[in-house]
């Protein structure tokens, strides 16, 4: 091993010693946990059951339940972020530099703690006070205030909830496309102009393809982030109404903390952990390698 390659390990020493206490350490203990039959009031006593929390949580009903709400809060978040922050990059992009006040003020969410926003948004939908149900009623698209329960629906709260979520995070993939956009090559775009290659196509053939890496960047983090969403659905719903908006990472924490089942919040925790893992992977693979294969 050469002298440069010892100096690049003692750089990483510290880094991979943090990452190996703060992630590496806890992931070891969730998965052991996960095997055992654990309370949160004696943890220090355990039974081992094997793959019993994983049968359980497999097996339950309002798991199973809570983790379709994930998939339908993701996929309803990601789409419209993706949408609007996607078109609002192309917007940038055509006015240039021209687009420095309108970037910041587009990034202004980013800064307002998920709380916050959470909070805001229960304020604009809840019951017959919010804000919004008011405006609709002004500009003539509902008679009533109380017409639309955003919050207390349990046909609608999971969609509602997410509100906050594109709100907070729209400006995110935004700024991210936007730097993706920036550096496409513009002799590539003038070429395709030169050859007959109207903005449409220019788009899809040129654009598009380029801006792959990207999009897996955006769909990945967003994607995770939005299916481990908690404190803006807690502070807007709690879950409720009836477990209506209990997405997956809530489930785990009521189980673990109103019934202190440590185990089987661990194992769903772990399943938790390998399905994001794959979809990543997944993401990947379909995504960004075909564009280095």
């Amino acid at each position: 091993m050469s002298g440069e390659d010892r100096f690049v390990l003692c750089m990483l020493a510290p880094a991979v010693a943090i990452l190996g206490v703060l992630v590496a350490y806890p992931v070891g203990l969730l998965v052991f946990d996960s095997f055992f039959k654990v309370d949160t009031i004696t943890p220090h006593i355990r039974e081992w059951v094997g793959l019993q929390n994983y049968v359980d949580a497999l097996t339950s009903k309002r798991v199973i339940e809570s983790a379709v709400r994930t998939v339908q809060y993701s996929l309803f978040a990601l789409f419209f972020e993706f949408t609007f922050g996607f078109c609002a990059a192309l917007l940038f992009s055509a006015l240039a530099g021209q687009s420095r006040w309108h970037r910041t003020i587009f990034a202004l969410p980013l800064m307002v703690p998920p709380i916050v926003a959470g909070l805001l948004w229960r304020f604009l939908l809840v019951g017959n006070i919010g804000i919004l149900n008011y405006g609709l009623v002004r500009l003539g698209l509902i008679s009533d205030p109380e017409a639309i329960a955003w919050l207390s629906s349990e046909d609608i709260v999971i969609y509602s909830v997410s509100f906050a979520d594109i709100w907070l995070t729209t400006s995110f993939v935004a700024l991210v496309s936007y730097a993706g956009l920036t550096n496409i090559p513009k002799d590539l775009l003038e070429a395709a102009r030169i050859d007959g290659a109207n903005t449409l196509k220019r788009f899809w053939h040129v654009t598009l393809p380029l801006m792959r890496p990207v999009i897996a960047v955006v769909v990945i983090v967003r994607g995770v982030d939005a299916a481990k969403t908690f404190d803006l659905i807690w502070i807007q719903t709690q879950g409720g109404p009836s477990h209506a908006s209990e997405v997956f990472s809530m489930n785990i924490y009521q189980r673990m903390v109103r019934f202190g089942d440590l185990g089987e919040a661990s194992a769903s925790g772990t399943l938790f952990l390998i399905v994001m893992m794959l979809l990543a992977a997944v993401a990947y693979w379909k995504i960004w390698r075909p564009v280095h294969a």
